[in-house]
């Protein structure tokens, strides 16, 4: 029979990357997480994790395992919620959401989830993919409304991941600046156009996005200030200390003075969805939060006078 324990520390191993860093997560020495792994690898007759000096990575016998490592903690969680449940006649929702999402696609799918199933607890948590999709992996939340951009999720679905995306819908990223300035009035603009701007971005990832695109386009962005927070850069570009890149959603409400215009293909768009893991995915409190977002989004529409085309709906999609 295969340890729970060691399936916990082959998944600690997998998302750190090596022995020590998996050790001082679950505060062990890295000598135990290595005779824990030695000792699972000969239960299970074959190698989980390829040595090197640069850390180990999963063999594909490895990801397998993950995966199941993945499954047996979610539905661990869940089994543990639903004895709590038992003694308070009620379900409880984890939800874990970034900010910008939660502020816009929330809100507008918690009645539908509350007039279908009126004694749920919610709870919500906010924070970064990269911070609440390994939460979902861990089976500490239910769902995540997340996002990546033109590449992978942070923490995606991979090879034995249990991990599910449902796509909701494409979130543009556009040019907003102040009404005065010399390109405010165009209908779309070349990113080429922008290299001697000022910029101010309201966050890290989507400055890290901008040098890329930029690169692309053979120039280095002028960055004058970066934030956590796409609203406090909305107030930074209204007093004209530059120009900013900010998804469609984050532009409601609209603040006076500011104009949004969209960049010309191959556009900069976030991609946003709601991650789930195993099972629980297919539970009737997830399904409904899932279809209350999915009406949200496909509700999503331009920003009057703003230029800002229709974030656009996709479909669920299931492996």
């Amino acid at each position: 029979m295969i340890d729970v324990q060691r399936l916990r520390v082959l998944r600690a191993v997998a998302d750190h990357g090596s022995f020590s860093k998996a050790a001082t997560a679950l505060r062990l020495t890295p000598s135990a997480v290595s005779q824990h792994v030695a000792v699972l690898e000969r239960s299970l007759g074959a190698q989980v994790v390829a040595r090197s000096t640069r850390g180990v990575t999963l063999t594909q016998a490895g990801q397998i395992m993950v995966g199941a490592a993945e499954s047996v903690a979610a539905e661990l969680e869940q089994a543990k919620q639903q004895v709590e449940q038992l003694s308070t006649g009620r379900e409880q929702l984890t939800v874990a959401t970034f900010t910008s999402g939660g502020r816009h696609l929330l809100p507008g799918a918690l009645p539908r989830l509350m007039a279908t199933h009126p004694r749920t607890l919610l709870h919500v948590k906010e924070g970064e993919p990269e911070e609440t999709l390994p939460l979902v992996r861990q089976g500490a939340v239910d769902l995540a409304l997340a996002y990546h951009f033109d590449g992978p999720l942070p923490v995606g679905p991979g090879p034995g991941s249990s991990l599910r995306w449902a796509a909701l819908l494409e979130d543009p990223l556009h040019v907003v600046m102040h009404e005065e300035h010399r390109l405010a009035d165009r209908d779309s603009l070349d990113i080429t156009e922008l290299a001697a701007e000022p910029w101010v971005l309201g966050c890290l990832k989507t400055e890290t996005y901008l040098r890329r695109y930029a690169e692309r386009a053979g120039f280095e962005p002028k960055v004058r200030g970066t934030t956590t927070d796409y609203f406090f850069a909305r107030s930074l570009v209204a007093a004209g200390m530059g120009i900013s890149l900010i998804p469609s959603i984050a532009f409601v409400p609209t603040v006076p003075g500011l104009r949004a215009v969209p960049i010309q293909p191959p556009t900069p768009t976030r991609h946003i969805g709601v991650a789930t893991i195993g099972r629980r995915r297919d539970h009737p409190h997830v399904t409904t939060f899932i279809e209350a977002l999915r009406e949200q989004a496909m509700h999503q529409s331009a920003v009057p006078g703003q230029r800002l085309p229709a974030a656009q709906p996709l479909p669920v999609l299931r492996d």
